[in-house]
């Protein structure tokens, strides 16, 4: 066979990707792990008692805006890289304003509690096992994205596994907070980053491995 035959034999057999199809893939894989993030949270830790006020107060919304805020910038990455050749987002670096706007609310929140106070702050009830909680409950949504892009086709393999993380760790704190009756900002920034970073690593890590295609 010829090359020119050949080319327009395999050319025949192409199929055109239907229009979304990966952002319906991404969405399916995250958002079939995030059901079972949530059955975790419900049924192995339960909801906050007192959810119901809680989100009438500004305390509950600083911290999912937290979560949320970072999970979208890191989906929109995530759909960005998943195509082949994708070059590095310009705009990754919008990750880094919520966690400067609450930086800049642990300041305020540091400067109207005496000092005395600050260590509760960063510590709370939970320091020990928030972040571990958060990196495990994430677990479950990177397995989601990770399964997605098995039928995608990414080529920055490692910077793809990281950013994956990141959504897998923001969106897995998002549920965590269902849980969580920790309100300081200083807490927030520093055990739910925490959680969310170890998650960033582990994707990082096994990037390259398991999205190799």
């Amino acid at each position: 066979m010829r090359t020119e035959d050949l080319i327009r034999s395999l050319g025949e057999e192409l199929r055109p990707v239907p229009r979304g199809a990966v952002a319906r893939r991404i969405a399916i894989g995250m958002a079939g792990g995030a059901i079972v993030t949530l059955a975790l949270v419900l049924g192995c830790l339960g909801m906050r008692p007192d959810m119901m006020h809680a989100m009438c107060g500004s305390s509950f919304w600083m911290k999912w805006g937290y979560t949320i805020l970072l999970d979208l910038v890191a989906v929109a990455a995530v759909l960005h890289l998943a195509r082949p050749q994708a070059a590095r987002p310009r705009w990754l670096w919008l990750m880094w304003v919520p966690v400067v706007v609450l930086a800049l609310l642990t300041g305020r929140e540091l400067l109207i509690m005496p000092m005395d106070g600050w260590h509760h702050l960063w510590t709370g009830h939970s320091w020990r096992i928030c972040s571990m909680l958060v990196a495990m409950l994430s677990l479950p949504i990177l397995a989601g994205l990770l399964w997605s892009f098995r039928k995608l086709a990414p080529t920055r393999l490692r910077l793809t596994g990281a950013v994956a993380g990141l959504a897998a760790g923001a969106c897995g704190a998002t549920l965590y907070g269902l849980h969580c009756q920790e309100s300081s900002a200083l807490f927030i920034l520093t055990w739910y980053s925490l959680g969310i970073a170890m998650v960033v690593a582990l994707g990082a890590l096994i990037g390259p491995r398991l999205l190799r295609w």
